[in-house]
């Protein structure tokens, strides 16, 4: 008779689950989604695409008119200046209707730890309150240092869940899978 009812919540907790995920999959279906990012070297852009391809939504990419150059030790003096100074270069692609969108993931790479000034850009023209805003970034190999805290200041009226931080363009789908199912944001 143990062994039976043992069997029986078993079967219960495993079909409790079941339904859990169910109702969690069809609330993050019913939400509008959209994956914004900024990418230098393309790394971000591949992190941000695997993300679009589970999470579903929109996807779109902040591009600036200001040019960074492709010499690295230059671009990263640039980036230090930038950054220091407060610099938030003009946006040459905008998101249409920001208003309509519940979660909004925000990719950036990692640049003398923090986000990069493009990103700083998209976050002071938009207002994010009421969204649940997703930080994630790419690295190589620093950890996200600040990020996803000086996104958060930016965004102060938004719910910010945990970020996922990925170094260069390694991170593989089911790293990314895991990720967005320890947020409760996989489909």
């Amino acid at each position: 008779m143990r062994k039976i009812s043992t069997l029986i919540a078993i079967t219960f907790i495993i079909a409790l689950g079941a339904l859990l995920n169910s109702v969690n999959a069809e609330a993050v279906a019913a939400k509008k989604i959209l994956v914004v990012y900024y990418s230098y070297s393309g790394n971000t852009k591949e992190v941000a695409n695997k993300i679009h391809k589970k999470a579903g939504g929109d996807i779109f990419e902040i591009k600036t008119s200001h040019k960074y150059t492709s010499v690295y030790k230059e671009h990263t003096e640039q980036a230090k200046k930038e950054i220091a100074e407060g610099f938030k270069p003009e946006l040459t692609t905008k998101v249409d209707n920001i208003k309509k969108y519940d979660v909004i993931f925000i990719g950036t790479p990692i640049w003398w730890g923090t986000m990069a000034p493009p990103v700083l850009t998209f976050l002071s023209e938009y207002d994010l309150s009421g969204k649940t805003v997703v930080p994630f970034c790419t690295h190589g190999g620093g950890g996200q240092a600040r990020t996803f805290g000086d996104i958060a200041k930016l965004a102060p009226k938004s719910k910010i869940l945990k970020g996922g931080e990925f170094y260069g363009n390694t991170s593989t789908q089911g790293e990314i899978d895991k990720w967005l199912n320890e947020i409760g944001l996989i489909k």
